[in-house]
């Protein structure tokens, strides 16, 4: 992109960033189409990312021989955990409540990140932020108000899901922070290896990988590793790199509009009319945070 004016070069980044909330809309599809065990399914889907990406990081890696250090590889190794942890966490979690509860905790992010942010980086929110993420939430509130359960019966699968939120935001952050990597695939290879191993091990606790797993749940495990995964990861934390991350988060939520089209294609579910008015309501705060943004690559 050197070649590229700062404007031209910033809104690639925001189509390769609407790529990567697109791709990342999938893993849902692609999770309740799968009867992999789900703990096992999200091992697999992080070793196809690893592996896929492998040639990439070799490369890379010996580009940046001199520049890449010890202490980047360590800097992978907590974010892959916390992946992994996510990962896991939000399948127990979300199959405990109600699918209203799980969205609206998810959706939550929004409302985590900035104290992660000036945590980890000390970025506070602006005031196109501010307001973005107010009217995103009022979307999230619309969404779920008519179908949220607040019966004490599912306190401990909305507590596990906002635990899995909170360390989704917490990965994302330490995206953001790590952003001195020479590259993104020398920070996220070995993000993606430690989930993995993380991952397969507990997995192990319940169910034994080595079985004979069928061309479509081989096909599904493919497409999880490179679609959500090594597009969708990928693109978000390359995104945590050259943008706000607040900005990130916020376009990051219309995950479920895309999720929501696909989901009527594929399976015939029919939104409900509340559907529409958050997506608006999303998708209007993404206009926000994106119209009139500075046209320069943030560092």
């Amino acid at each position: 992109m050197a070649n590229l004016n700062k404007g031209t070069i910033v809104l690639i980044n925001i189509l390769l960033l609407l790529l990567a909330v697109f791709s990342a809309s999938t893993a849902v599809i692609m999770i309740k189409a799968s009867t992999v065990h789900p703990v096992l399914l999200a091992s697999l889907r992080l070793f196809v990312a690893a592996a896929a990406l492998t040639p990439v990081f070799l490369r890379d890696l010996r580009r940046h021989r001199a520049a890449y250090t010890r202490a980047h590889f360590k800097a992978s190794l907590l974010p892959g955990v916390i992946l992994a942890v996510h990962l896991m966490s939000w399948i127990v979690g979300a199959r405990m409540t109600p699918t209203a509860n799980a969205s609206l905790i998810v959706n939550l992010m929004p409302l985590a990140m900035p104290f992660f942010l000036v945590w980890l980086t000390q970025e506070s929110l602006n005031r196109r932020e501010l307001v973005a993420t107010g009217v995103a939430l009022v979307g999230v509130a619309v969404l779920t108000a008519g179908d949220l359960n607040l019966s004490p019966t599912y306190f401990v699968g909305d507590l596990i899901c906002f635990g899995s939120m909170l360390f989704y935001a917490l990965y994302l952050a330490l995206g953001r922070r790590n952003r001195t990597f020479p590259t993104v695939w020398l920070y996220l290879v070995p993000l993606y290896a430690t989930g993995a191993l993380v991952s397969i091990s507990v997995a192990l606790i319940f169910v034994n990988p080595i079985q004979a797993y069928s061309s479509r749940e081989v096909a599904l495990i493919l497409g999880l590793g490179l679609v959500p995964t090594v597009l969708g990861h990928s693109l978000l934390n390359r995104a945590m790199q050259h943008f706000r991350g607040q900005l990130v988060t916020l376009v990051n939520m219309s995950q479920f509009v895309f999720a929501g089209v696909m989901a009527y294609f594929l399976f015939s579910e029919v939104p409900a009319p509340t559907f529409f008015v958050a997506s608006g309501l999303v998708v209007f705060s993404v206009w926000i945070v994106v119209a009139n943004y500075r046209f320069k690559v943030t560092a």
